[in-house]
Order: C-alpha cells, then structure tokens, then sequence
C-alpha cells in the first residue's frame, strides 16, 4: 500500500490552478451561451494568470492589488483571492452542477466548438468521451447536420488520440510546479546542489514526470522535507536515498540523493535522454569503459563521474548542452569538432511578434515598449491583428494607418527603444494577404499567418503559404504549423518546401515562443537551419508579462541546433532592417 501525506490546512494554489480553474469556467459558460465579453474577460484572466512570473498567493500575502493587473479588476480579484484561501472557485462549482463535465472536456478536441458539443448532447446524448468515441465508431455522427463523414472521421481520430494519450505538462506549467519545490527543498538542512534533471533539463515542450537529484550531508533532512512538501498527494515510495511522490497537478516526482563523487554522472544519466545515454554508453564500451549513473570506469575503479565534463572527457568529447542530448548526430558532430555554438537568451535584441489593446492584446504599445526596455531590448514590434481574423476588433487600412502614427509619434518620445511599425496579416484561403499593399508598404515589415482552414490538404495548404509568399511585403511566416500544444495538432504542410521558398525569396521563419505553440518544433528548427532560411525568435505576447516567455523559444531554438547566427533579431537594429527587407 503506498504511503499517505499528512493533509495541510491550507494547501498553496499554484498560477495554472487558479488560470484553469478560469478557463474552464470560460468553456462552461460558452456551452451555456453566456455573454461572450464575459466569457473572454475569464479567457483573458486566465491569461494573466498563467504568465505571471509570481505566484498569485505570494502577491497576496504581500499585500499587492491584484485589480491592477491586466485584465483583471476588482471581481477577478476577489475570485483569485478565494481560490487561493478555499483552493475552489464557487461559481464554477455553481455551473459545474448544471452542466455536465464531459462537455468541456469534449471542447478539448480540436474541431468541436460549443455547438457542435451542444448538438452531440443534446442530439446523441453524449456524456462522455467514452460515448463520443462510440458515436464516432458507429457513423452516427455523420448523420448529423453540420457534421458529415469527413468530420466524423476527424473526430474519431482525435478522441481515441486523447483518451489514450498520456498526460504530459507543458513546459510552463512543469516549471511552474518544480520551482516551489526545488526552493522548499534547498531549505532542508545539509542540502548542497538541488538540480531538476530529465526532460524538463533537456527543455522538452513537454513534460511526463519530473526527476530531481540532490547532494546532501549524512544528516540532513532532506528525504522527510520531500514527502511532506504541501502539494504531496501521494507518497509512492521512500528510502534514504531515493523517495517518489504524485503531487496534486498530477505530476509524478523522483527524488534522488547522491553522492558528490557520483554527482556529474547522475547528472548526466538522469538528464538523458535515453538514447543519448545508450549512445555514451557505446562510445565508452569502445574505449574499455563503463559508464552509469554511479561514474566513469575502467574494469573497477572510477576514473570520472564528479562533474558532467569529466564523463564526457572520459570518452574524448566536450560536454554537450541538455538540449542537444537527444541522439540526433549531436555525438557524431562533437567529435568532428562541429557542435553549433547554441544561441542565448542575451542575444535576443528585441521582440518582433506582440500584440497591444488595439486588437486582442492587453496593454497599450506604450506599456509593451517600457517592459520591452526592461529587459534591455533595443526593439519591439507590435503585430496587431488584420481584419479578416477572429479577432473581434482586427485592424482595416484605416486603423492600421492610424496606428502607425501613434507608433512614429511614440518613437519621437521615446529615448532607450524604437518600436517597429508591423501588423499580424492574415493568410486568406487563396493565399491572399488580408490587407492591401498600399497600407503594407508602409510598415517596417509584417508578419504573416494562417489563422483558419487549417484542415485543407497538404497540396493546398501548402500552395496557399506560397502564394501569399510571392507578395514583396510578406516577411515572417508565424507560427508556420498553427499547432496548439495538446489541444490543436499541426496543419498537413510541406515545410521543407515553404522554407527553400522563404529562403529564396529572403522571407523568414517564427520560432513562436509561446509556451502553448513553440512553433516552430525541435526538428523543424534544425531542418531551417539545415536549408538555411533565417528565423525570427518571438513570443507572440499579448501582455507585458508575456514577454518572459522568450527563454521557451530559446530552448526550443537550442534543441534545434540553432546559432545567434540563424536569427535575425539577434541584430542591431539597422543590420535587422536590412535583413527583413526583400530586393
């Protein structure tokens, strides 16, 4: 039987509880047609919420106004302040009771809005997904008005994709979890190095479980301050040197404590991945070596295994980044001397996908460029909206003209940043740009995108990109795949051929480094580089906060193989101007 953690009286909410808790209230109150103002002021909350870098509880505790966050006001601040005292939200519970849970959860599978869920309900009495599943075997779906075959079969695909995946975190909300808890645990007594090791060290864009080692004194601690951490609800396992917890998110954790002459190979070991392991593990075997999480050895003696560099040394190579150790050639490539020098997040100069309150942002252009100053960029841009997009209020020529007067006025205010004129330009279905040259011609550059049809087929979607790519003022080709981690799949398109297109025609690519797209992914990233299109590093951001989530793209850019050389906004402002120019 597994051991129980004592219950705490107060149990700390973390920032994506509290944004769940919001954006489920949002789905219910969309299946119950509730205002949609209302609906997307909960949307825009959660938002907030989830990008903040400080825990909501800890602002409280200081004693912060939370209704002078974006989006947030006096009752949101009240809400948030109940959840983190009670740990529940009442009017969720309040619509929960009215409405039955599977229906947001079916919202959850790409292609079924509120009235296609509302029709499965209410048509097929479907109450769940194992009945969504049924439905979808049986062909009752395509029976149904607004549905068809095609759909059904869609469907059918993505439900049995989602109940039988496994769940993973997002990189966000992974960290969100482990950096309470490595703080907790660099208080125990005797604690010396506490490291989160696995795929969250390897900057995967998601996360199963987390793995962290631990070098400590004979006397500390450290165990008993792991399995009473608060948000422990299940203790799996304990021992005096490795111990295993569920936390309440879901997330599972081991915990290991090692010695500091084994530490560099435990490292190295628990960080993987497995196959990049297996691989050291030949090259050692090939120099009469064995190589684990205990050390370098040859026949019985430790020859290495204090520090990671002194593994890698030990079979004639330089220490590889975490996001390289994928097996991908990045062994191959180190002994021929051509291991990339990875980008940094300092060489970012600026930011060149961010949105204001003009369309669906959340702060003004003034605000986004004084945040942007903070982190010591030299540049932003701001990329409302185009018209034709779901966006309630996009930009049409004349908003967008009006916009690019305040923009020039700021920039006569402004001393330490130049904000660049840009707009988010929708894609059309015949590869159309969703605003006439004559307004495009006078921004400093745009940034293109599809935002709808994502289900053409890959000749078509494909055909659409490049047309819209023979316009002389298309630049950035954003979010290229439109995925939505866990929640919407990557659009069938032939990247391969959109990048030798882009490289040809001096467009570029977005690494999107929004936590939820991160789009470009890991492999797509190193087949830019390898066809040599130039990438833009951005982070989508829709609020100041946002801005933060540059180090995703730059994780996401370093498993990619990517060099400051690849990325064009890792120039001084003349050298980019002249870099998203097209001749």
């Amino acid at each position: 039987m597994p051991l129980r953690a004592p219950e705490s009286a107060t149990m700390p909410v973390h920032n994506d509880a509290i944004a769940d808790m919001f954006d489920r209230l949002a789905d219910l109150l969309e299946l119950e047609d509730a205002n949609p103002f209302r609906v997307r002021a909960y949307r825009n909350a959660a938002g907030t919420i989830r990008g903040h870098a400080r825990p909501m509880a800890d602002l409280i505790d200081a004693g912060e106004d939370l209704s002078k966050l974006p989006d947030i006001g006096d009752d949101l601040a009240e809400k948030i302040a109940t959840i983190v005292a009670n740990g529940k939200l009442p009017l969720l519970l309040e619509v929960e009771s009215r409405t039955p849970a599977a229906l947001s959860d079916m919202m959850k599978i790409r292609g079924l809005g509120p009235k296609r869920v509302k029709a499965l309900y209410r048509k097929l009495e479907i109450r769940s997904m194992d009945d969504l599943r049924r439905a979808a075997r049986s062909g009752k779906i395509r029976e149904l008005e607004g549905f068809g075959e095609k759909t059904e079969q869609l469907i059918r695909e993505r439900v049995e994709r989602y109940v039988n995946e496994e769940r993973r975190f997002k990189l966000v909300a992974a960290e969100h979890i482990a950096t309470p808890l490595v703080d907790h645990l660099q208080q125990a007594r005797g604690v010396g190095d506490v490291i989160v090791a696995g795929s969250l060290r390897r900057r995967q864009e998601t996360i199963g479980d987390l793995d962290i080692l631990v070098t400590a004194g004979r006397n500390s601690n450290v165990m008993d301050r792991f399995v009473e951490y608060d948000e422990v609800m299940e203790v799996m396992s304990k021992g005096k040197t490795r111990a295993s917890v569920r936390l309440r998110s879901g997330m599972t954790v081991d915990l290991r404590v090692v010695p500091k002459t084994s530490y560099g190979a435990a490292l190295v070991y628990f960080t993987g991945s497995k196959a990049h392991n297996i691989a050291l593990r030949k090259a050692g075997i090939k120099k009469n070596l064995k190589i684990n999480e205990y050390g370098v050895f040859r026949n019985k003696k430790r020859i290495a295994g204090a520090t990671e560099t002194s593994v890698y040394e030990a079979i004639g190579l330089p220490v590889m980044p975490p996001e390289l150790r994928e097996n991908r050639g990045e062994l191959e490539a180190a002994r021929a001397g051509r291991l990339p020098r990875l980008i940094l997040l300092e060489d970012i100069r600026g930011d060149l996908h961010c949105h204001s309150n003009a369309t669906d942002g959340n702060c003004t252009v003034q605000e986004m460029a004084e945040a942007a100053v903070q982190l010591g960029y030299e540049y932003i841009s701001i990329n409302d909206h185009s018209q034709h997009v779901t966006v309630a209020n996009g930009l049409d020529k004349k908003r967008l003209e009006e916009q690019i007067a305040a923009v020039d006025n700021l920039n006569d205010k402004l001393d330490d940043i130049v904000v660049l004129k840009s707009a988010e330009v929708d894609i059309l279905e015949d590869g159309s740009l969703d605003l006439p040259d004559s307004v495009l011609k006078k921004l400093d550059f745009t940034v293109c995108a599809v935002h709808y049809e994502f289900n053409l087929t890959r000749k078509k979607q494909t055909e659409r990109v490049l047309r819209a790519m023979d316009n002389r003022y298309f630049n950035v080709l954003a979010h290229p795949t439109g995925r939505l981690i866990n929640e919407r799949e990557a659009c069938d398109i032939d990247l391969e051929r959109l990048m030798e297109a882009a490289r040809e025609r001096g467009c570029c690519l977005e690494i999107n480094a929004h936590p939820d797209r991160l789009d470009l992914n890991d492999v797509t990233c190193k087949m830019a580089r390898d066809v040599g299109v130039k990438l833009v590093l951005s982070t989508d951001a829709h609020r100041t906060s946002d801005l933060g989530y540059m180090r995703f793209g730059i994780g996401q850019a370093r498993r990619g193989w990517i060099s400051k050389s690849d990325v064009i906004n890792t120039l001084p402002l003349e050298k980019l101007l002249k870099a998203l120019r097209r001749c």
